[in-house]
């Protein structure tokens, strides 16, 4: 311009560019809209518990809402270059502020961010109070590179543990002083009653894990030396969620969410949902720890308490005949048969 080699400022390259950013916003939102839609059917399917459906709708709110705000905001962004391009004669007006826009644009997000702070504690404070009454208690343990559940006994509590008692076959390390870890059982699947609120009881043997339940829309850390609790009701059953997916060999899952170290992918385990009166039917079919570790266990608790509570075991061992995983099953039951099978023996 200096020179006189351009007889307008700027030239039609500014309209073009101008132009493009409108182009650019528009291309943007139809391609997060398709993504979106191509990506529904590889979605959780619908939440298997009741917190599940209050979270989902949690998170449709916050995103819906966070959409809108997006949608509005970038519009004016990458419209006003295209409204407000360069154009000869025009002078651009002086505007140094305005105190009531700016009290719009803070006062507004504050309060719905607040309003989504408010919604999400409700949520989060009723599941990590106390679980209600007669819920079906477990124990979540984790540890490198597995998952183990410990469930109660008749007596419906779990026994006390320490992690002093851990050792290489007292993997939970159960203290044995406390009579109602007798009772206490084991199982290589976690089962869930549909229906009834289930309070899990989470613990980390070595580092930090994080249970992670994805259709039950749960997830807590497992950290060593800090139990933690999380209840919920299951409401649908893996041979309904079956029904509804239309996978004959879906399955729930367990899952660890914290890169806990080179094994950390191997951390699955097995869950299944079950109909109330099939929940009780397999937790009469386990048999408790004690029983299957009853020489081990005569070592450890109190003489007076061995007596009692072990003394059939000892004298009277069972016949075990293998099981037969169900088809849901991913690990195999033959342990729980040679620990057995090791307990009878030592007995005879």
């Amino acid at each position: 311009m200096m020179n006189g080699r351009y007889q307008k400022r700027v030239g039609v390259g500014n309209t073009i560019n101008s132009f493009l950013f409108v182009v650019v916003f528009v291309l943007g939102v139809l391609a997060f809209y398709l993504s979106f839609m191509s990506a529904r059917d590889k979605f959780l399917p619908e939440a298997a518990s009741e917190h599940g459906v209050r979270t989902d709708l949690l998170f449709w709110v916050i995103m819906a809402v966070l959409t809108v705000a997006f949608l509005l905001t970038n519009s004016l962004l990458y419209f006003f270059p295209y409204i407000y391009r360069f154009k000869e004669g025009k002078q651009a007006y002086f505007y140094p502020d305005n105190h009531t826009v700016e009290r719009i644009w803070t006062i507004i997000p504050a309060v719905i961010m607040a309003g989504f702070v408010v919604y999400g504690y409700k949520e989060w404070h009723a599941i990590t109070s106390p679980a209600p009454e007669n819920s079906e208690v477990i124990e979540i343990m984790g540890k490198q590179f597995a998952w183990q559940v410990r469930y109660p006994g008749a007596d419906g509590k779990l026994g006390k543990y320490h992690y002093r008692k851990i050792d290489a076959t007292n993997e939970f390390g159960i203290d044995f002083n406390d009579t109602a870890s007798f009772d206490d059982f084991i199982p290589m699947e976690l089962h869930f009653p549909k229906g009834k609120n289930v309070s899990l009881h989470i613990r980390s043997r070595d580092v930090i894990h994080s249970v992670f339940l994805p259709h039950f829309r749960v997830k807590m850390d497992a950290v060593p030396g800090m139990p933690t609790k999380f209840w919920f009701k299951p409401t649908i059953s893996t041979a309904e969620m079956r029904e509804k997916t239309g996978n004959p060999n879906f399955n729930y899952e367990l899952a660890c969410t914290e890169v806990c170290g080179r094994g950390h992918y191997a951390m699955r385990f097995i869950v299944v949902v079950d109909e109330p009166a099939e929940y009780e039917k397999w937790k009469a079919s386990q048999k408790t720890w004690s029983s299957l570790n009853a020489e081990y266990v005569s070592t450890k608790a109190p003489k007076v308490l061995s007596e009692k509570y072990l003394k059939e075991f000892l004298t009277k061992p069972e016949v075990v005949q293998p099981a037969t995983p169900s088809d849901s099953t991913v690990v195999s039951a033959d342990s729980t048969v040679v620990a057995t099978a090791v307990v009878t023996k030592k007995a005879h």
